[in-house]
């Protein structure tokens, strides 16, 4: 089959678990950033729910120390939210893409439950860059109206069929409101948990099949695709007293979402703007000068575990059918991969927002 190369500004993920420190048995800043590459990102934002978690000035910075000289693709940070780490606040505004609230219980110990505390946090954000929350039912109506109070920009991660509505309303109403839809919600249902068992436990769950059309039908209103990358080792996913929630997800999203192009879900140009534009400008991210991912679009294949960067070698979307080879990436005129393989050294840089 004649190749047929598309030339893709380079994708960005807001949402990305990269376990180090506290997890590097599960993923690394080298291989998760590998990974990245693989998938045709040049820019992801790192979660702070490690261990332990980055909710002070030297958590945050020992992170950005061991990430530097490491990274393979560029690679910010999104700061922990709790009633103890508001005192830091104004000192890593700067610093910080985001601020993570966490406001339904997941992994790691963030989980903020008192209204005193969840007021607190708004009303100390002052930055103009989004409050990130982990919102599910009535919560998510909560951050909502906090946000109105408050006057702040907020981003819903992982968005679900039940949140589209109060989204479209407070948007309507004018509440700077964005949010990310991951392609485990997209491309995976809960009946595949009959097929794959512990490695489809994730948070928030997958969903009935008519909420994931429901995604679908509404796709035009979600502002951008996030993977929420969060890799736990086999051993962990099957461990029956207490299976990890998380699936990796960096490697997977560019052909499972160009395969929704080749079935008319949505256009290329819809596809760029909510894997680069839509974020980049969301988030306030840095400009990539010479920075480009070149795509075999000719390319159909399986997916499969083999041949995948990231530490944890396994995918939930494995034997389904994804389109675009990822064949070459440029950061900033520097060729770092190429036909399958990563080309001379790390290229990446900790990068900071535009404010």
């Amino acid at each position: 089959m004649k190749s047929n190369l598309f030339k893709l500004p380079g994708l960005v993920d807001v949402h990305v678990h990269l376990r180090e420190p506290g997890g590097m048995q599960k993923e690394d800043f080298d291989t998760g950033t590998k990974a990245a590459i693989a998938g045709g990102y040049t820019q992801i934002l790192d979660m702070p729910n490690n261990i332990p978690p980055a909710v002070t000035l030297t958590a945050l910075n020992d992170k950005i120390r061991r990430a530097e000289g490491r990274i393979w693709c560029d690679l910010g940070f999104n700061f922990g939210a709790t009633a103890e780490s508001v005192r830091y606040f104004k000192k890593i505004q700067r610093e910080v893409f985001g601020l993570k609230a966490y406001m339904n219980q997941t992994t790691g110990t963030l989980l903020v439950e008192k209204s005193k505390d969840r007021e607190n946090i708004f009303k100390t954000w002052t930055s103009a860059l989004p409050i990130m929350v982990h919102a599910m039912g009535k919560t998510l109506e909560d951050a909502i109206v906090l946000a109105y109070k408050y006057k702040k920009a907020i981003h819903v991660c992982h968005v679900t069929a039940d949140q589209i509505i109060p989204i479209k309303k407070a948007k309507s109403k004018g509440l700077n409101i964005t949010c990310e839809v991951c392609p485990h919600h997209l491309f995976l249902d809960k009946n595949i948990i009959k097929k794959i068992g512990n490695l489809g436990l994730m948070q928030p769950p997958l969903m009935e099949k008519q909420d994931q059309e429901k995604l679908w039908a509404n796709i035009d209103q979600i502002d951008m695709i996030s993977t929420d990358h969060a890799p736990h080792t086999l051993e962990e996913k099957y461990d029956q007293s207490f299976p990890k929630f998380g699936v990796p997800g960096l490697e997977t999203a560019l052909p499972l979402m160009l395969s929704a192009v080749d079935n008319g879900s949505l256009t290329l140009e819809r596809l760029t703007e909510m894997m680069s534009t839509n974020p980049k400008k969301i988030f306030n991210l840095p400009t990539q000068q010479d920075t480009f991912v070149e795509v075999d679009l000719s390319k159909k294949y399986k997916i499969t575990n083999q041949g995948l960067f990231t530490k944890c070698a396994w995918t939930p979307f494995m034997g389904m059918v994804g389109t675009g080879r990822v064949k070459k990436v440029v950061i900033r005129g520097e060729t770092v991969f190429l036909d399958g393989k990563f080309v001379g050294s790390p290229q990446g840089k900790v990068i900071y927002p535009n404010i």
